[in-house]
């Protein structure tokens, strides 16, 4: 079965945005040449939800190739019908639902990219499989909690940790079954 990651940054204090989905704050770690695990994260993936706001913002800042490179398909969960482009597929059905189907076929892993909305509706139904939290060395003090109240006890396997120079720490865990 297909396994559901997570790959998030956050600040020291829990937050995944600062106020108005302001996300300024994870520049503070950019280094050249250094991508914090990503590309050898993404090359065991195959498939991508993300949150629309969350969307937007890598459109916005990155652009559409960050994630239609034709490799991959990419849920885009939002309640606004779209027009899918490539494999860019605006879903406004049942996340939960959409998790399960997606896990049962065959394929690469799935990542979840955000936000905060996505991620505890995941967990609430116990469907992330694997975190990888890269904690960013500043405390923003308001903003979108990365983990909300709500979600049930989840027992987490601390699997790695890696320490940067720029001040980042990757801690990466596997839940516990």
């Amino acid at each position: 079965m297909r396994k559901l990651s997570l790959f998030i940054a956050t600040s020291l204090d829990g937050y995944i945005a600062k106020p108005n989905d302001d996300l300024s704050f994870l520049k503070l770690v950019e280094k050249e040449n250094e991508d914090y695990g990503y590309t050898e994260f993404t090359a065991n993936i195959d498939t991508i939800i993300i949150g629309r706001k969350t969307y937007d913002y890598v459109l916005r800042e990155i652009g559409a190739s960050h994630y239609d490179n034709g490799e991959r398909d990419v849920y885009v969960v939002t309640r606004t019908e779209k027009q899918n482009v490539g494999k860019i597929k605006f879903y406004t059905g049942d996340l939960i639902d959409l998790v399960h189907k997606l896990k049962s076929e065959n394929g690469k892993d799935i990542y979840c990219d955000g936000g905060a909305e996505i991620v505890n509706e995941l967990l609430r139904s116990d469907l992330i499989d694997e975190l990888t939290i890269s904690i960013i060395p500043v405390l923003i003090g308001d903003g979108t909690r990365l983990f909300k109240d709500g979600r049930p006890e989840q027992q987490l396997e601390l699997v790695n940790s890696k320490t940067f120079d720029t001040g980042l720490t990757q801690l990466y865990y596997k839940r516990k079954r």
